[in-house]
């Protein structure tokens, strides 16, 4: 007679199985409840009340009575803007501007970011400063900022984060639902295989959030300070204003520039000439001292003769008298 094994249960399948539907109903239960609580809350609408025969009662504006409660007006979210802005200030005195900006930034509540100071080839000083204010503060300071000296440029640009603040906020909170839910199926996991699991999800989830706090924390800080950046330049020294007309100075100083810049298109003219002059002295010397004294002479020609003797050179004629007139004498 045989005896029957008893079945074995797949009691680790099941486990495993049980462990990724809770995985999975937890990101869809958060997202689920978020996505109904910001919707109804966008809407203004008041959710549903269910009776005690399971029947649903909706709201009625207005109404009284204890089947109905009166919905309240939908309130207006808190905008967010980040606000910056540029100044471009000529100043008398740099420093003493400078000292009158951290004041007035520390006075409202603000600090002093970035601070580049150089100075040009005229020795004039340029600063440019990095400020942030509250926001509260900011036309204030500005207005402060400006008056400092004269203004030359001045940009202000503002952007509306509203819609990324709000969507973070909601998603740190699934966030941290998801976690917490991680948590308790940890406190629950009996096998090892599941808690390493479980850890692992834990240190995803847990990044992920602190990701997103992070830059909650950054929108914060920079819907909450506004940022000015300042640039500070000295005055240029004034000019005396010359007469338009030329006179006796004016001219003199316009022919002694010309008399100067002759010469020194003359000075470059005979600097470019002197090598090749100086080539053809040498060459001229050479010729005279050297080769010319070598050279053969040539013998001088004698003179024309005949059989009877050397002919005789010419003679000049002599002068004819000139006829006297009747008035002279010998």
């Amino acid at each position: 007679m045989r005896t029957r094994r008893p079945a074995r249960h797949p009691a680790p399948a099941l486990a495993a199985l049980l462990l990724a539907a809770a995985l999975a109903l937890t990101g869809c239960s958060g997202a689920g409840e978020d996505s109904a609580g910001s919707g109804a809350a966008d809407r203004g609408v008041a959710a549903p009340q269910a009776d005690d025969k399971g029947g649903a009662k909706e709201a009625v504006p207005g109404g009284t009575g204890s089947g109905a409660r009166a919905t309240a007006p939908p309130k207006l979210a808190a905008s967010h803007i980040i606000r910056t802005a540029s100044l471009t200030v000529r100043v008398k005195d740099v420093p003493k501007a400078l000292e009158q900006a951290r004041t007035g930034t520390e006075n409202a509540g603000g600090y002093v970011g970035d601070e580049t100071t150089t100075r040009d080839a005229e020795g004039r000083e340029r600063t440019r400063v990095v400020l942030r204010v509250p926001v509260e503060k900011y036309d204030e300071v500005l207005t402060e900022l400006e008056g400092t000296g004269k203004l030359l440029e001045r940009s202000a640009k503002a952007e509306d984060v509203t819609d990324q603040v709000v969507d973070v906020e909601s998603r740190i909170k699934t966030q941290r639902a998801s976690v917490a839910r991680i948590r308790e199926l940890m406190d629950q996991a009996t096998k090892l295989s599941d808690v390493v699991t479980l850890e692992g999800e834990l240190s995803t989830r847990q990044a992920d959030l602190e990701a997103l706090l992070a830059r909650q924390e950054s929108l914060k800080d920079r819907t909450s300070l506004a940022t000015i950046t300042l640039s500070l330049s000295e005055s240029p020294v004034k000019e005396e204003a010359k007469d338009d007309d030329p006179g006796f100075v004016d001219a003199l100083a316009g022919g002694w520039s010309a008399f100067v810049t002759m010469l020194r298109w003359l000075a470059v003219a005979f600097g470019a000439v002197l090598p090749f002059a100086a080539v053809a002295a040498l060459i001229v010397l050479l010729w005279l001292r050297v080769v010319r004294p070598r050279l053969p002479r040539r013998p001088a020609p004698a003179p024309a003769t005949t059989a009877l003797g050397p002919l005789p050179t010419a003679r000049p004629a002599p002068e004819s008298p000139q006829p006297r007139t009747p008035g002279e004498r010998d």
